[in-house]
C-alpha cells in the first residue's frame, strides 16, 4: 500500500504538487508499516499473523514493486488485506497492475472465525505462470493468464496496519476501538528455482533485523493515518504493528500467545492427543494423528492420513483431500482480468458475490523540503 517517494524525484515532479492536494498537518491517527528495501522476483512467502479488529481498519501483507507510484511507471503489486470490519472475518486477495488506469482482480474470502482472535498462516506463491493464495496451508485462489504475465519485476515484502477512508470498502471508521494491533509471529521466504521453492530465509522476530526491515514514515491519500516508526514494536518474539491515536504510539501490553509451534514444518496448533507428523497443518483435534499435511482442524478420533483437509468430523478418517475457497469480487476495468482457478475445500470459506470493479489510483507529493511522504488515492466504483 504505497510507498515511499524518494527525495531526489520530488523536484522532477514538482509541477504535480500544484494540482494535487497535500497533507502538511500531521494526521490524528498513527499506523505502522515495515518493508524490505530489497526485492525478489518470484517465490513463496508464508506469514503467521493475528490481525486487528475494527470497522475501517486494515491489516495487510503484500508485495510491491518499488517506484510503482511514480508517474509513467507500471504498477506491480500482490495483496493480502484483512478487513477489521464485521469482527475481522474476511480478507481480500488482489493483484494490481497497469499504467494510468489500474487493473485489479479482487476476491474476498470469509472465514468462520475472527482473524483477530487467533494466529493464522497466510501464504502467497508467485511464479512466472501463476499467483496463488493460501490460508492455513490450503490454497484458496489461483490466478493465471495475462495479468500474471505482466508481473515481471522484483517486488519487496511489506506489512502494514492502517485505516482507509473508503467506507464502502472497509466500513465506517470507529476510533473507540483504538488502539488495535497486528501481531506477526514469523515469516518465511522461499526462492523460486526451476519449478521448486527453496527456503531462503526466515525471521522469528526475536528482534527487528535492520538489515532486512525498514520502518515507514509516510502516508498517502485515502489513508487516515501517518505511518509512525514508534508504532513498530518487537516484543516476546513477535512483531507488533499498531494503530493508535496521535500521542499514544507504541505497544506495552501482553503479546497474545500463538499456539503454533513456530516457523518450522507445522502451520497450525496441535490439539489434544499425540501427533507423530504434522506439516502445513491446521489445528489438531482430539485423538491420535499419525500424519497430517496441509490439514485443517482435526476432528475427534484417530486420523491415519489427512492431506489438504478441511475440518475433520468425528470418528476415524483414513484419507481426506481438497482445498478451500471460491472466487469473489471480480477484476477491474481497463485491462485484462486473469483466468482464475478456485481450490475447493472444506475450509468453510465463502466468497463475496462477483462484481466488476474499477480502481483508480493517484500518487500525490508532500510539500516541504523534509517531506518524503507519498500518498495514494483509491476510488472504488
Amino acid at each position: 500500500m504505497l510507498r515511499k517517494f524518494r527525495a531526489g524525484l520530488m523536484l522532477a515532479a514538482a509541477s504535480l504538487a500544484l494540482a494535487v492536494s497535500s497533507t502538511a498537518v500531521a494526521k490524528p491517527y498513527k499506523g505502522a508499516e515495515v518493508y524490505t528495501p530489497q526485492g525478489a522476483l518470484h517465490g513463496r512467502i508464508e506469514v503467521r499473523m493475528r490481525m486487528a479488529r475494527g470497522s475501517g481498519i486494515l491489516s495487510t501483507f503484500f508485495t510491491y514493486k518499488d517506484g510503482s507510484e511514480l508517474s509513467g511507471a507500471f504498477w506491480e503489486e500482490i495483496d493480502i488485506e484483512v478487513f477489521g470490519k464485521d469482527n475481522a472475518r474476511s480478507w481480500q486477495s488482489n493483484i494490481i497492475t497497469g499504467m494510468g488506469t489500474r487493473v485489479t482482480s479482487e476476491q474476498v474470502h470469509t472465514a468462520d472465525v475472527s482473524l483477530a482472535d487467533g494466529y493464522h498462516t497466510y501464504g502467497l506463491e508467485w511464479t512466472p505462470d501463476y499467483v496463488a493464495w493460501s490460508f492455513d496451508g490450503r490454497e484458496v485462489r489461483r490466478s493465471t493468464g495475462a495479468q500474471v504475465a505482466t508481473l515481471r519485476n522484483a517486488q519487496g515484502l511489506r506489512m502494514n496496519t492502517w485505516s482507509s477512508d473508503a467506507v464502502e470498502w472497509v466500513g465506517a471508521f470507529d476510533d473507540s476501538v483504538l488502539p488495535q494491533h497486528q501481531f506477526v509471529n514469523w515469516i518465511k521466504y522461499y526462492r523460486y528455482n526451476n519449478g521448486a521453492f527453496e527456503l531462503d530465509w526466515q525471521d522469528e522476530f526475536d528482534s527487528l533485523d535492520g538489515a532486512r526491515w525498514s520502518k515507514a514514515d509516510w502516508t498517502f491519500d485515502g489513508n487516515r493515518v501517518d505511518f509512525d516508526p514508534q508504532n513498530v514494536t518487537v516484543k516476546d518474539g513477535t512483531l507488533v504493528l499498531s494503530l493508535t491515536r496521535e500521542g499514544q504510539t507504541g505497544f506495552t501490553g501482553a503479546v497474545p500467545r500463538d499456539e503454533d509451534t513456530g516457523p518450522g514444518t507445522g502451520a497450525g496448533a496441535g490439539g489434544a492427543g499425540a501427533a507423530t507428523t504434522a506439516s502445513a497443518g491446521g489445528a489438531g483435534g482430539e485423538g491420535t494423528a499419525t500424519t497430517s499435511s496441509a490439514g485443517g482442524a482435526g476432528g475427534a478420533g484417530p486420523a491415519t492420513t489427512s492431506s489438504g483437509a478441511g475440518v475433520g468430523g468425528t470418528g476415524t478418517a483414513t484419507a481426506s483431500s481438497g482445498g478451500g475457497g471460491a472466487p469473489g469480487e471480480g477484476g477491474g476495468g481497463g485491462g485484462t482480468t486473469p483466468d482464475e482457478v478456485a481450490s475447493d475445500g472444506g475450509c468453510r470459506y465463502v466468497a463475496a458475490g462477483a462484481s466488476a470493479t474499477t480502481s483508480s489510483w493517484a500518487a500525490a507529493l508532500a510539500v516541504g523540503l523534509s517531506a518524503l511522504a507519498m500518498r495514494r488515492r483509491r476510488t472504488r466504483g
